[in-house]
């Protein structure tokens, strides 16, 4: 049985798909000059300012996690961002965090 163009296709992106994924966890999230915890603030304030809400969500609760961030650390990047992205972003930031503050400490 042949494989028809379009899984071809599909498998191709796939391929390259890997190959960026593991490009971006073997050197981007893992170069010595930033911290992993650099690279997440960076990553956050990106995410905050293109309105990502979905991905800052998941940037944010893996740093309170693993103990790069912590809640005080968390409120504080939203009075920042907020000052830089703008009220309505800033509003539903401090709202995400509160939130996942209050998931966190409840276990």
């Amino acid at each position: 049985m042949s494989d028809s163009i379009d899984d071809l296709d599909r498998r191709a992106r796939g391929l390259k798909f890997g190959i960026t994924v593991e490009h971006m966890f073997a050197q981007v999230w893992s170069g010595e000059t930033l911290t992993v915890r650099d690279r997440r603030l960076l990553l956050v304030g990106l995410l905050v300012g293109e309105g990502m809400r979905e991905e800052v969500e998941l940037q944010l609760d893996a740093a309170l996690r693993t103990g790069e961030l912590t809640p005080a650390e968390l409120r504080e990047i939203v009075v920042f961002l907020t000052h830089y992205a703008g009220w309505p972003r800033g509003a539903k930031l401090n709202a995400q965090v509160e939130e996942l503050i209050d998931r966190f400490m409840r276990g």
